[in-house]
């Protein structure tokens, strides 16, 4: 590999130029992610340990290069375990990007499929159910109070689960990216006052519960009406039709906050 300069005893070559503006675009969007969170002193420590780490190792410092590296392996761990929920966002805005989209197109919309089918039997049949959809906000809480599944999502499943003769079908499924994770978890009631609610009853309050404590996006389909909701930060979208369902759901899982009035 041809030389481009060099720095003390350091060789730097084409490829080293790559590899560093690769890791400092990474650790820099990760940065930008986490700035205004208490994690990202942990990650500015672990940067700094890995810069010690190479000069150690670039000078020949076994002993100490061994050490550093203990430490950075725990500091890692003690990072992933610490910040779940600011991991979870830099994921999330990853599943994002355009070349990702690309790349999982086709079992997104394959899982949607299955989804739209389960909504318009439930809400043909008029069978309650509540489908939760969490983003970029850890929602263990609430996931802790339910059954854990932990399987692909299907149309069959998801009618079997809301099924009024089965064990599991009141509360509300968790559905994260093709996976049914838990059923039949409890949401948190809306502590607000609504008077723009009516007579709308628990599944709905429940739903918009959630909605105002996280970023997650909640499904609601009447059992008295067979009417299907959505519910994203707080609001309410009612009466929506099955033909739009799809699209509407896409956008309120891949959009920011609603504006009001929507």
């Amino acid at each position: 590999m041809i030389e481009l300069f060099r720095i003390g005893f350091l060789q730097i070559t084409l490829i080293d130029v790559l590899d560093i503006s690769i890791v400092t675009i990474l650790f820099f969007s990760l940065y930008t992610v986490l700035r205004d969170t208490i994690a990202v002193r942990i990650l500015l420590g672990f940067i700094l340990m890995l810069i010690v780490s190479f000069i150690t190792q670039s000078l020949n410092l076994k002993a100490l290069n061994w050490i550093l590296r203990a430490i950075a392996d725990i500091w890692l761990i003690a990072f992933i375990i610490l910040f779940q929920p600011e991991i979870r966002r830099v994921l999330l805005m990853i599943t994002r990007t355009k070349l990702f989209r690309v790349i999982v197109k086709r079992n997104m919309s394959q899982t949607l499929d299955q989804i739209v089918d389960a909504v318009k039997e439930l809400s043909d049949r008029h069978v309650g159910a509540l489908l939760v959809f969490p983003r970029s906000q850890n929602i263990k809480m609430t996931i802790d109070t339910g059954i854990p599944i932990q399987a692909l999502v299907s149309s069959e499943l998801l009618l079997s689960l809301f099924n009024p003769k089965s064990p599991l079908h009141d509360g509300a499924v968790i559905i994260e990216n093709d996976m049914i994770t838990a059923a039949k978890c409890v949401l948190p009631l809306s502590a607000m006052s609504r008077t723009d609610l009516g007579n709308l009853g628990t599944r709905h309050r429940a739903a918009l519960g959630l909605s105002e404590q996280s970023d997650a996006v909640v499904v609601i389909v009447s059992e008295e009406t067979g009417a299907i909701s959505l519910a994203k930060e707080g609001h309410l979208t009612q009466q929506v039709g099955i033909k739009t369902f799809p699209t509407l759901l896409q956008k309120y899982l891949s959009s920011g906050i609603i504006a009001d009035g929507e």
